[in-house]
């Protein structure tokens, strides 16, 4: 018997919002799988030789070394770091067990990332014990099913912006409830890039207004921030002042509009070999494409965007609809033309003009009609037996590039929905 669970919600009734974030998410995967690692200072780096510490543990943090940062100037800062590949098949295993847990307490479960999600408990909390009993066993159950040294920090308030405010306060492993009685305090104590929203170049504008604390935003006229911002950022910033966020917990399972999909990589060293450099684009395009056919939709304008010695970047729209890599592929040779010359050392894919596959004709062509078979039954070989099985021959001796998973990605949310 399947029972479902209806919540009605009120006006009068408070929400109740939790924003959970892993508290150094890669690095203690890394460390829960290889115990002696832990409480050692390492630096998770990205594949194929990279220089670059992508994600920090909590013991390097302490010392100084964040993420991003060189490999360098870690090991001048810490000359025993340990460096340890990233491993994001692994990551996102461990986030849709998290993701399970969360679905046992609350319908209402949205992805913000990889390793953190907002959670509306307004009406489970009580089946808990209260927001307290609800976190405490939250806690435990990540304890037993993923891992001691895998902790998460919860933020508590009654929306999701000071949810997220809330949950970096007191990492790691703690808790932290943000109310309106307290919010005022909390702001006197925060810094202005606290807030997700705001990162150093606006904060920088803001201090050249002589903003340089939330109190002092709080205060400032709604018109000075328009004048200065824009519309939309400007009643944001007025919004973030006030504490006042009405945005809802949108679960993840929950079909989006999608409008747009892309792909950025960016290779281990400056390439020069330009065949290598296409080699990456095509591999960036298919990843594209499969995020298209997964999404149901298909496309009509490629973009790309390729950053090195030179920048070279455009876009290109044709007349008919895709959702193949090779047909991608073509448009964004289109805008290269005969500008690669030098070195790339960035590589940016996207597609636009999107509509659901359902709204468009089926193709006439018996070439189209066997192409879409075709990559319908690759797709479920590499679904079935790993990214890689079956590739392009243009591929063929390439590097093979680890999908990464993204929480916003489409890709994601469509292996989420087959929990």
């Amino acid at each position: 018997m399947i029972v479902r669970l209806f919540f009605y919600y009120s006006s009068e009734v408070q929400q109740i919002i939790l924003h959970i974030d892993f508290d150094s998410f890669f690095a203690s995967v890394e460390q829960q799988d290889n115990p002696l690692w832990r409480g050692r200072p390492i630096g998770v780096t990205a594949t194929h030789g990279r220089t670059c510490i992508i994600a920090a543990s909590r013991e390097a943090k302490k010392l100084g070394i964040k993420s991003p940062s060189r490999t360098t100037d870690a090991k001048k800062i810490c000359p025993g770091i340990i460096f340890v590949p990233a491993h994001f098949v692994r990551y996102f295993e461990i986030s849709k067990k998290f993701l399970k847990i969360c679905d046992d307490f609350s319908p209402t479960v949205e992805v913000f990332s990889l390793d953190e999600v907002f959670m509306d408990v307004t009406y489970t909390a009580k089946l808990f014990g209260g927001v307290d009993g609800l976190i405490s066993k939250f806690k435990e159950r990540l304890r037993l099913e993923i891992g001691e040294y895998i902790t998460a920090s919860v933020g508590v308030s009654h929306n999701r912006l000071l949810a997220k405010l809330a949950s970096g306060l007191r990492k790691p492993n703690g808790v932290m409830k943000i109310t309106p009685e307290n919010m005022l305090a909390v702001y006197a104590s925060s810094r202005l890039t606290d807030i997700c929203g705001i990162g150093y170049r606006i904060g920088k504008r803001l201090n050249n207004m002589g903003i340089y604390n939330l109190i002092q935003l709080r205060s400032v006229s709604l018109s000075s921030l328009i004048a200065e911002f824009g519309q939309v950022e400007g009643k944001f910033l007025k919004n973030v002042g006030l504490g006042y966020d009405d945005s809802v917990v949108t679960p993840y399972a929950q079909k989006s509009d999608v409008k747009s999909v892309g792909r950025q990589y960016c290779l281990p060293h400056n390439e020069y070999d330009k065949r290598k450099i296409l080699q990456n684009v095509y591999e960036l395009c298919e990843e594209v494409a499969l995020k298209l056919r997964r999404l149901e939709k298909k496309a009509r304008t490629a973009g790309i965007y390729l950053g090195g010695s030179e920048s070279i970047h455009g876009r290109q729209t044709t007349g008919k609809y895709f959702d193949s890599g090779r047909d991608m592929f073509e448009l964004c040779l289109l805008v290269i033309g005969s500008q690669l010359d030098g070195y790339v050392r960035q590589i940016g894919v996207g597609v636009s003009n999107l509509v659901n596959v359902d709204t468009i004709p089926s193709p006439l062509f018996l070439r189209e009609q066997k192409e879409e078979k075709i990559n319908k039954i690759i797709d479920g070989i590499n679904e079935k037996f790993g990214d890689h099985t079956i590739r392009n021959g243009y591929l063929l001796y390439a590097d093979k590039l680890t999908t990464v998973p993204n929480g916003y990605g489409a890709s994601i949310r469509h292996k989420l929905n087959g929990l």
